[in-house]
C-alpha cells in the first residue's frame, strides 16, 4: 500500500517514543518561554520543562480547554511574534469570542505533509483530480485538503460548498477522481446524481475523503454504492492543526494518528484520569511540531478509543476509532460546530427573558436540519400576530448570524414540550435515534 512518509508512519515503537519525548521537551521549553498562559500554569503546579523526563510524565501537566483559548483571544496562546505568522484561521465562535489559530511558514509545510499522508493512504496519487466541496474561509478543512493534494502533486478543483448542479457538471466534464466533502453532502450528491438519471459508472470518481461531521458505516455503504468510490474517514481539530491529525488507510479499520506530530491520550471525561489502551474516553492531544500555536494536553471533547495493534497496511502508528459522540454539549451541524448555549442566549435576548425551547436536529434526506421550537410565554403571547412573526424572524436571523447555520423556528403552546423531572430536554438529536 502507498505510504507517503514511511520513516514516520512505520517507526518501531521505541524509536517513535524517543522521537516524541525529544519533540515534547522542545515544545514544553518553547511554550514555557513564550506563552504566558502555560508559564503561569506550570508555575502554579511547581513544574519546569526539565521535570518531564519520560512520556509518562506528561500526565503531570495541566489540560488545555476551549475556555482557555477563549480567554486568551485573540493571540494570547501564540508562541511566536505575529510577524512570523503567515496564516490565521478561526472557529465560528460562540456568543463570546472565536478561537484564533496561527501558522508559521513551517507549520503550513508540516500541515500539508500530514494531510498528504492520509490522502495517500486513502489512495490519492499525483495523477488524480481532487474536487474540494468544503467551504473556503476561516474553516481549516478546505485549505488543509487543498495543500495536501497539491503536495502530493494532484490537480485541485477548489469548488467550495453548494451549487450541487455545478458540482455534478464539473465531476462529469472535468473527470474528477477524488471527492472531498462532508459525508452528508456526499450522500446528497449521490441522490441528486441518481435523480438526474446519471449512471455513476460514467463518472471517474475512485476515492472519497469525508470528514467534518460524525458518520456511520451505513452512510459509508450508501456513499460507496451511490458514487462508486472508496469512502474514507479522516479526523482533524482546528485548535490543534485542522485536518491532518489522523486518517484511514484502505483497510478502513480505524484512523491512523500521526504520532510523530501528536501525542494522543484517552481520559475519563469526568475525572480526567488517563485510561488504558482500548478503553473508550475523551481524546486529548499534545502537539509536537507546531510553532505558532502549540497545544499541551488539549481536551478535544471527542469520545473514541485507541488501538495500538499493527495495521495490515504496514503502518505502526496508533489508530483511533470513529468519533460518534462528544463529552460536551457541542453539536456538529453540516460540519459547523454549534453550541446550544449560542441558541439559548439568542432566544433569551429576543424574548426578553427565559422561554422554554427545544433544539430538534434531524437528517432530512442527506443533510442535517435544525428546528428551534419555542413555547409561548406571557410576553410572547401578548404580542400581536404580526409582532410574533417578527419575533420568529428575528430569532432565525440572529441564530444564523451567531452560528453560521440556517434554522427554522416555530412557536408552540405553553407546556407542550415534553419534560423530564419538570425540565425540557433542550436538545433532541434525532440523528442518533
Amino acid at each position: 500500500m502507498n505510504i507517503w512518509d514511511p520513516k514516520h508512519e512505520c517507526m518501531l515503537r521505541d524509536e517513535l517514543e524517543q522521537l516524541q519525548l525529544e519533540r515534547l521537551q522542545a515544545t514544553l521549553n518553547r511554550v514555557h518561554k513564550n506563552v504566558a498562559f502555560y508559564r503561569k500554569k506550570f508555575d502554579e503546579l511547581g513544574i519546569i520543562p526539565e521535570d518531564i523526563r519520560m512520556l509518562s510524565d506528561l500526565m503531570k501537566l495541566p489540560f488545555t480547554t476551549k475556555e482557555d483559548l477563549h480567554l486568551n483571544y485573540p493571540y494570547g496562546m501564540f508562541a511566536v511574534p505575529l510577524r512570523e505568522v503567515v496564516r490565521i484561521h478561526s472557529s465560528s465562535g460562540t456568543t463570546t469570542k472565536p478561537i484564533v489559530v496561527g501558522y508559521t511558514k513551517n507549520d503550513i509545510r508540516i500541515w500539508s505533509n500530514l494531510v498528504a499522508r492520509f490522502m495517500t493512504s486513502a489512495g490519492v496519487t499525483h495523477d488524480d483530480l481532487v474536487q474540494i466541496a468544503f467551504s473556503y474561509g476561516l474553516f481549516t478543512g478546505a485549505f488543509g485538503l487543498h495543500y495536501g493534494a497539491e503536495t502530493i502533486g494532484a490537480s485541485v478543483i477548489p469548488m467550495g460548498t453548494g451549487n450541487t448542479e455545478k458540482q455534478i457538471l464539473i465531476m462529469q466534464d472535468y473527470k474528477t477522481t477524488v471527492l472531498v466533502s462532508t459525508p452528508s453532502y456526499a450522500v446528497e450528491l449521490a441522490q441528486r446524481i441518481s435523480q438526474a438519471g446519471i449512471d455513476p459508472k460514467t463518472l471517474s470518481l475512485k476515492v472519497g475523503l469525508f470528514g467534518g461531521e460524525p458518520w456511520s458505516e451505513k452512510m459509508r455503504r450508501e456513499i460507496e454504492s451511490g458514487l462508486l468510490l472508496s469512502a474514507t474517514d479522516n479526523y482533524g481539530v482546528s485548535e490543534v492543526i485542522g485536518p491532518g491529525v489522523a486518517g484511514e488507510c484502505r483497510c478502513k479499520c480505524g484512523m491512523h494518528i500521526y504520532e510523530d506530530a501528536f501525542i494522543p491520550e484517552i481520559i475519563d471525561p469526568q475525572t480526567g484520569a488517563v485510561l488504558p489502551a482500548g478503553d473508550i474516553g475523551e481524546l486529548v492531544l499534545t502537539t509536537l511540531t507546531k510553532e505558532a500555536f502549540p497545544m499541551i494536553r488539549y481536551r478535544t471533547g471527542d469520545i473514541t478509543a485507541l488501538n495500538y495493534c499493527r495495521c495490515e497496511c504496514g503502518r505502526t502508528i496508533v489508530r483511533m476509532q470513529r468519533v460518534v459522540r462528544r463529552s460536551d454539549d457541542m453539536l456538529i451541524i453540516r460540519g459547523v460546530n454549534v453550541y446550544p448555549s449560542q441558541i439559548e442566549e439568542t432566544i433569551i435576548g429576543a424574548a426578553q427573558g427565559n422561554a422554554p425551547y427545544q433544539i430538534v436536529v434531524d437528517r432530512k434526506g442527506a443533510l442535517d436540519s435544525v428546528e428551534v421550537v419555542i413555547e409561548v410565554t406571557d410576553k410572547i403571547f401578548s404580542l400581536e400576530l404580526q409582532k410574533q412573526r417578527s419575533f420568529l424572524e428575528t430569532v432565525k436571523k440572529r441564530i444564523a448570524s451567531v452560528t453560521g447555520i440556517g434554522v427554522s423556528v416555530k412557536l408552540v403552546e405553553a407546556g407542550s414540550l415534553p419534560r423530564v423531572r419538570g425540565q425540557v430536554d433542550k436538545v433532541l438529536d434525532k440523528r442518533r435515534i
